[in-house]
């Protein structure tokens, strides 16, 4: 079982434990107009491996395999983050299936859930919290 983390919590942990990871799963394009996490503050920089491929949104085959391209073991903690948190959750349980025993997702992800007019960045996830981040 994999558990949900809130944001602010996985802050403290990218800042706090020397063996802590963020990687976003999210796709290219996301990355690019919506932004990514910033680690600078903590020393470190956000993972970027896409669970799946845009523009045909078919599943990474590589996913476990570029994970250990980037040089993260069994011995790190690995936090996974998306748009809301769905596709990181499949991410971090492909992961720990793949034997990375210490994974996490991030709750709400980082646009979290749309707000009443549609749109995303204000109710919930990492922009919400007012964590760093950094356009594409």
């Amino acid at each position: 079982m994999v558990e949900n983390v809130a944001p602010a919590q996985t802050w403290e942990a990218l800042k706090s434990e020397a063996n802590a990871r963020l990687v976003d799963v999210r796709t290219d394009a996301e990355w690019n107009f919506v932004g990514v996490p910033d680690l600078a503050a903590a020393g470190k920089e956000t993972v970027l491996i896409p669970w799946q491929v845009y523009p045909t949104m078919q599943r990474n085959g590589g996913f476990a395999g570029n994970l250990k391209q980037a040089g993260l073991t069994a011995d790190h903690t690995l936090y996974f983050i998306c748009r809301s948190g769905a596709r990181s959750m499949a991410a971090a349980i492909a992961a720990q299936d793949a034997g990375f025993p210490h994974v996490f997702n991030v709750a709400d992800g980082f646009e979290g859930p749309p707000d009443g007019q549609g749109h995303r960045g204000s109710v919930a996830g990492w922009k919400a919290d007012d964590l760093p981040w950094r356009q594409g």
